[in-house]
């Protein structure tokens, strides 16, 4: 049972492996990551190959349900990287697909009772925005050279100007993975949490004596249309996320 409505996040560990000084422990979240990469691997081998494992096609003209839900999210990541990059970011369409999954499918297991949110961990998310933001730099380094430092500087700005205008894009961009991260880790944490303290507040409304006990009907009412939202919120953030990352992408390609 849990007590606290933060006590959800917390990292348990359900097998322990110890070598030397290092543990190799089975975390709850390792075992979420995992359960995400098997589900996806498996919808994608049974569902969208063109052969399954009885070598009869699984790849048809009019999908099925499972076929829909993998192109709809190939179709959403496709859509996003042509609106920001246009075609020099098909190159590009591997990474920001799985990205997208990744995120809408922790974000989905997270809401399963019981389950565990992955993406409710700043470490995790802030990885995420992390390796995404050293990518970027990767790739304008490579690409401008130190020409990419114009990002920092506006076109038409006088010498003056500039000492005090390059600081301010300095730290803006350096802040970029930082607000990139917190603003997933924050938006699932907060909705989660809030929806253990409906939780145990219709439970302890239940426990009440005669009619009052009836009371906790109107909380759970109101879970309902939480978990509602929540199933929005868990589908907007992994669509905002990626949707930052192509527009980080196209920074770093176009220099703007």
């Amino acid at each position: 049972m849990l007590w606290t409505p933060l006590e959800q996040f917390q990292i348990i560990s359900l097998f322990s492996i110890k070598l030397f000084s290092l543990d190799f422990s089975i975390t709850n979240l390792v075992l979420i990551n995992t359960i995400v990469l098997l589900f996806f691997s498996s919808i994608v081998f049974f569902s969208g190959s063109n052969a399954n494992e009885l070598k009869e096609t699984s790849f048809f003209f009019v999908p099925n349900s499972w076929q829909v839900l993998i192109e709809s999210v190939y179709e959403t990541s496709s859509q996003l990287l042509f609106d920001n990059i246009n075609e020099e970011g098909e190159k590009y369409f591997p990474f920001i697909s799985v990205l997208f999954s990744f995120i809408l499918f922790s974000n989905l297991i997270g809401l399963i009772p019981y389950s565990f949110t992955v993406t409710s961990h700043l470490i995790v998310t802030f990885t995420l925005s992390l390796s995404v933001f050293i990518g970027v730099n990767i790739i304008c380094i490579k690409r401008y050279k130190f020409h990419m430092l114009s990002l920092f500087i506006p076109a038409n700005t006088s010498f003056g100007l500039a000492l005090l205008l390059v600081p301010i894009e300095f730290v803006s961009y350096i802040f970029k993975p930082i607000s990139l991260g917190v603003r997933l880790f924050a938006n699932l944490m907060a909705g989660h949490t809030l929806l253990k303290v409906i939780v145990g507040f219709a439970w302890s409304m239940l426990l009440l004596e005669d009619l009052l006990s009836l009371a906790h009907i109107f909380p759970l009412l109101v879970l309902v249309i939480l978990m509602g939202l929540e199933l929005a919120v868990a589908l907007i953030q992994a669509y905002v996320f990626t949707i930052l990352t192509c527009i980080y992408l196209n920074d770093g390609i176009n220099l703007h």
